[in-house]
């Protein structure tokens, strides 16, 4: 890989550093700090082409109006339609360096798993690369404010913040005061072979919490496998599992529903298994407001209005 990286520098160099001498030197606006503790120059004059390297950033660049500005955008930025025609740059941890320069950004939007790879790979061609990593859902807000810095739309990120956070609030209003007793045990399912859940340190994590639940993974940090005798065992009083996520089908959901194992469960008897699209609860982007509110409304339909 490093290899391929070392090649690819070798053949872009010279076109990359005729693109940075030909560019008119800005007077620079300040510093940033991303999300990797790095510290970036930003300029007076703000980014006109962006490349997005995660769906996330995708939809936050959107959010923001910034949507004619993006320039490239990974194969699974599908959300929103607008983002779909965009040039695609790779994968979203497989990114191709050759293509991201053609395109000529002046900001590339990365993530923490571009760290190793990619962001060196294109700073040492002369761009400028900004990281989010959140892990929670208050750091997706200081990412979508993070983002209005750097590409001049600070009354716009902050107009998105205000709107977010208040519809956070309303939910967690009426959740942060309930007893463990109050708090029904949920199963988050995202994918059914092998079985995946999230465990703490998640985003789904966080929502599911903020939501009102309890979350059976509580042993288990990050994605990862969990036995279906443990599961079985903890008896989730909610099963949510994930859908679409590029699938177009929506199997783990059919897979809990098909289960024998699972039909003696309070989820099942008491018909408490509900759909939600993978791209809302996995993605750190504005949509993760509309994910907790779904969430809110499975778990605690008396403090919410009727699942759906």
């Amino acid at each position: 890989m490093r290899q391929n990286i070392k090649n690819c520098l070798r053949i872009l160099m010279p076109s990359a550093l005729f693109f940075c001498l030909s560019c008119i030197p800005q007077p620079p606006q300040g510093n940033i700090i991303d999300d990797l503790g790095r510290q970036i120059t930003i300029y007076e004059i703000p980014p006109q082409k962006i490349v997005s390297l995660a769906p996330s950033n995708t939809e936050i660049l959107f959010a923001l109006g910034l949507g004619d500005k993006v320039v490239g955008v990974t194969e699974y930025c599908n959300y929103p339609q607008a983002a779909i025609t965009k040039p695609k740059v790779g994968g979203f941890s497989t990114v191709d360096i050759e293509k991201v320069i053609s395109l000529e950004p002046d900001l590339v939007l990365a993530t923490k798993i571009h760290a190793k790879t990619a962001i060196p790979a294109l700073e040492e061609l002369g761009l400028t690369v900004v990281a989010l990593a959140p892990g929670y859902l208050h750091n997706v807000l200081n990412s979508i404010i993070l983002v209005g810095k750097t590409t001049g739309q600070n009354e716009q990120a902050l107009e998105l913040v205000n709107n977010l956070r208040a519809r956070t609030e309303a939910v967690v209003d009426q959740t942060q005061t309930l007893t463990p007793g109050q708090r029904p045990r949920v199963f988050y399912l995202t994918w059914h072979d092998p079985l995946m859940t999230a465990g703490i340190g998640t985003l789904s994590n966080d929502v599911i919490s903020k939501a009102g639940g309890q979350n059976i993974a509580y042993d288990i940090t990050g994605d990862k496998a969990i036995d279906l005798e443990t599961v079985i065992s903890r008896d989730p009083q909610v099963i949510i599992a994930s859908v679409g996520m590029g699938t177009g089908e929506d199997l783990p959901w059919q897979y809990v529903k098909s289960e024998p194992r699972l039909k003696n469960t309070q989820a099942l008897l008491n018909n408490r298994v509900y759909k939600i699209d993978g791209d809302l609860i996995h993605r750190p982007g504005p949509r993760i407001v509309e994910a907790l509110e779904q969430t809110a409304r499975f778990i605690h339909p008396e403090l919410f209005e009727a699942a759906k």
